[in-house]
């Protein structure tokens, strides 16, 4: 961790937060998912850096140590595509790796389709390319569902705001950690469905939740709930592509619960999400939770460096 460093760039109105570690040399952009931060690819920006790549990690905006934007509830993934491309020609980066994770995929792949010619390959955990059009898994699950319930105006924030921004993280780590979808029942809400005396993921300790609150304290969750979730209920499709020509791989955890989104597990195992990206790799890791990156750090490490020196 001490070979990481920090500091802020300005780029459309916003001081964003960037972390960075090794030298000048091929570069690798980290895209974080939620709950995360750029934090939560510290394991990887160290194994890149020491082999030689130079690593950079930016909190999303409104995320972490990054500004928030003047209307959060207006924030959208085109924003963060937006945000990627000023980033890249501040640092006067020409081309780069993306690796991605959750929500951090759908930006990485829409930077790919916008700007193809700034992307020397995409690696993507948990999350593939997803088909064109909405987005729709809540027409499919019950009420309960997490997305449809932080989709609801209000609702999220009344329930997060019973709780730290510490024990808030805390929650969600440990439900998205397991195998099977967050679904509260009618009289419950998504933070009921943790007891106080549920233990942390083994691969995940209390420096790290430390870490990880004391940023969501900073900055609130009213734009980690409007990107991605609210985005996602309005009126959000996934762009049209002929293909994204560029290599890729998709690092996939068999026990993410992603996979129980309804058709993914099918659409993964088939090769569907081939047709689209038909220069894609897929690496199953059997035992891989939603955090594989955090639960697995040599082996996912491995996987990436095997995959940078390929295509470089």
């Amino acid at each position: 961790m001490d070979q990481i460093e920090h500091k802020f760039i300005k780029v459309q109105g916003l001081n964003l937060h960037i972390a960075e570690a090794g030298a000048d040399a091929h570069v690798v952009v980290f895209l974080h998912g939620f709950p995360e931060i750029w934090y939560s690819w510290r394991h990887q920006m160290v194994g890149v850096a020491t082999a030689g790549f130079r690593a950079i990690a930016p909190d999303c905006r409104g995320y972490g140590l990054s500004d928030p934007p003047a209307e959060p509830e207006k924030t959208s993934f085109q924003d963060m595509v937006d945000d990627l491309l000023a980033i890249l020609d501040h640092l006067g980066l020409a081309k780069v790796f993306l690796v991605a994770k959750d929500f951090g995929a759908l930006t990485a792949y829409m930077f790919a389709i916008q700007h193809q010619e700034r992307v020397s390959g995409v690696i993507t955990l948990g999350v593939p390319i997803l088909p064109p059009g909405p987005i729709e898994f809540h027409k499919y699950l019950p009420e309960g569902f997490y997305i449809s319930r932080w989709q609801e105006p209000g609702r999220a924030e009344a329930d997060f705001g019973r709780l730290d921004a510490k024990t808030v993280v805390r929650n969600i780590y440990i439900l998205f950690s397991r195998s099977e979808i967050p679904i509260a029942p009618e009289n419950k809400e998504i933070m009921d469905l943790v007891s106080d005396s549920t233990p942390l993921p083994p691969w995940f300790t209390e420096e790290d939740l430390a870490a990880y609150g004391a940023l969501y304290e900073k900055s609130g969750f009213r734009t980690a709930l409007q990107v991605p979730y609210r985005t996602l209920r309005e009126n959000f499709s996934t762009p049209e592509v002929i293909a994204v020509k560029v290599p890729a791989l998709l690092i996939m955890g068999d026990k993410d619960y992603f996979l129980k989104f309804p058709g993914i597990e099918d659409y993964i195992r088939s090769g569907k999400a081939k047709d689209l990206v038909p220069n894609l790799e897929i690496i199953h890791l059997p035992e891989g939770s939603h955090f594989v990156q955090e639960q697995s750090p040599e082996e996912v490490n491995q996987l990436i460096l095997t995959f940078l020196n390929k295509h470089v």
